[in-house]
């Protein structure tokens, strides 16, 4: 299999890494479209014993950071982003739970998501992760167990708030 083809069978988890990162699919299309630029012209560099897939989320990486830094902003703080306003489809429950998820995973700081949605989403080992991220393995642990810990209180933090306001009071019997 050629390097073009197998970069074409990858488009789509690039742009669903990209829409996960971004939370816009506008931005999203233009990540995937930079990053098939740049491996294209690079694809020199690649090595053809190595992982295409963990090469070319590496690059759309590099770019998004590139990205953000030029904006001079955090992409999940926009107020213009679709899913702060979506409802849930006519008739499923799913849909509102998966915009609870989705919030919850924009309000995680991006080293946290970073790792939650390439070994969750992308089904990376660590190892591969480590890769993509240029950490350590054990950085990647660590951030994924952080990441798991905060969607956990995030998605629950409303549940601890309703309980909260029914806390028992003793009453004291006259004497």
């Amino acid at each position: 299999m050629s390097f073009e083809s197998e970069v074409v069978i990858l488009l789509p988890v690039l742009r669903r890494y990209a829409v996960a990162l971004t939370g816009d699919a506008a931005w999203a299309d233009d990540l995937v479209q930079d990053t098939v630029e740049r491996a294209l012209c690079r694809w020199g560099r690649w090595r053809s014993h190595s992982n295409v897939r963990a090469w070319l989320l590496t690059i759309l990486r590099h770019i998004y950071i590139d990205q953000l830094r030029k904006r001079h902003e955090i992409a999940t703080k926009s107020v213009e982003t679709d899913w702060l306003s979506a409802g849930a489809t006519e008739g499923k429950v799913d849909g509102l739970f998966l915009r609870d998820v989705q919030r919850a995973l924009y309000q995680l700081p991006i080293d946290q998501r970073e790792v939650l949605l390439l070994v969750g989403l992308e089904q990376l080992s660590y190892q591969e992760a480590s890769s993509v991220l240029q950490i350590p393995l054990g950085t990647v642990m660590s951030r994924l167990f952080r990441a798991r810990e905060h969607m956990h209180f995030l998605m629950h933090a409303d549940d601890c708030r309703h309980q909260q306001g029914r806390v028992l009071r003793v009453v004291r019997r006259p004497r």
